[in-house]
């Protein structure tokens, strides 16, 4: 196998706190002998699990990259039991253009797993997370929000494992996060993502879907501020108090039911949704509808939802074009754990 060509001036194995970069070779018009440099921290102590955190998958998702900050300056070494390899900003060529896909070659990171090392810029880093850092973990923690396209519930996500007992932890340690909904989410049953990869590693994984609108929410930061730490207490990296749950959702189970949660754009214009987040909607309700501002006499265009739930997610522009996602529905699912 080819070995990634990354390198770092970080040791994994070494005790207490080590902050610096992981180093791509970037050979571009303007720097024949650069780097793109990508945050990146550990923090160890004793011989405790090693857990992966990690934000900014794509670029307009804020968050989780400002909660990891906020661990790695104020996490001491002597206050775990393990090894945190932080990066809070992974796709940082993304985050640097707060677009959710990276500028140097158009990829999305979270659909380009298990990555090339020798490939683009994207495909290195994701071959780096998957050959490189997942062998090393126990656990995986991918933070992310709705983005500039989507307002999202903030929410917990169980990534599907075939292996039940693994199935049954990540569950476990999902729900310990304590977010106002848990939702189990397999995005098409997409294997290309972090998530997907990581269970495949037989990592316990969490992911989060932290609000969105390509902003920051105050809420979502403190429920992402203490799900962070709820997991890693879970996981017995740490000692602290689990922060109480968020919301009285949080018991209840959902699920994006496939294809038929979500209610795509079928014509170019701009969509008007008929209901708020977490309202609850039927299948054959409709969803709302698409307007044509500048054919007035044209009549709108009403979509209907697919199936029965709650509203989880919306488009934030409203302008749509035909294959948008206007509105995502989640539904309450047997809880097997």
């Amino acid at each position: 196998m080819t070995q990634s060509i990354g390198f770092t001036d970080i040791d994994f194995e070494r005790t207490g706190k080590q902050v610096g970069f992981l180093n791509l070779p970037s050979s571009v018009h303007d720097d024949a002998w650069g780097v793109v440099r990508v945050p990146l921290a550990v923090i160890r102590n004793g011989t405790g699990p090693t857990v992966i955190l990690q934000g900014g998958n794509h670029g307009d998702e804020y968050e989780g990259p400002i909660v990891l900050g906020e661990l790695i300056r104020d996490l001491a070494p002597e206050h775990i039991n393990g090894r945190l390899i932080i990066v809070p900003a992974i796709n940082t060529p993304a985050v640097e253009a707060a677009r959710r896909v990276s500028p140097l070659d158009g990829l999305n990171f979270n659909r380009t797993f298990p990555g090339d090392p020798l490939g683009s810029i994207t495909q290195q880093l994701s071959a780096y997370v998957n050959d490189v850092l997942f062998p090393l973990a126990d656990a995986f923690v991918d933070l992310h929000s709705g983005g500039s396209s989507l307002s999202i519930i903030p929410s917990a996500i169980v990534e599907p494992a075939e292996d039940a007992e693994l199935a049954g932890r990540i569950r476990a340690a999902v729900r310990a996060f304590g977010a106002p909904m848990t939702v189990v989410i397999s995005n098409f049953g997409d294997p290309r993502t972090s998530t997907a990869s990581a269970v495949r590693a037989g990592l316990v994984t969490v992911g989060t879907e932290m609000a969105g609108t390509g902003t920051v929410s105050p809420e979502a930061v403190r429920i992402c501020r203490d799900g962070v730490r709820n997991v890693l207490v879970h996981l017995g990296v740490l000692e602290d108090e689990v922060a109480p749950a968020s919301g009285a959702a949080g018991d209840m189970l959902y699920a994006i039911a496939g294809p038929r949660s979500y209610v795509m754009a079928t014509q170019a214009g701009v969509f008007e949704p008929y209901q708020d987040l977490g309202a609850a909607v039927s299948a054959g309700q409709p969803a709302g509808r698409i307007h044509f501002l500048t054919d007035p006499q044209r009549t709108p265009e009403e979509l209907v939802h697919g199936a029965d739930g709650i509203v989880y997610g919306r488009r934030h522009p409203g302008r749509v074009k035909p294959g948008n996602c206007c509105v995502v529905v989640a539904s309450k699912c047997e809880d097997r754990s």
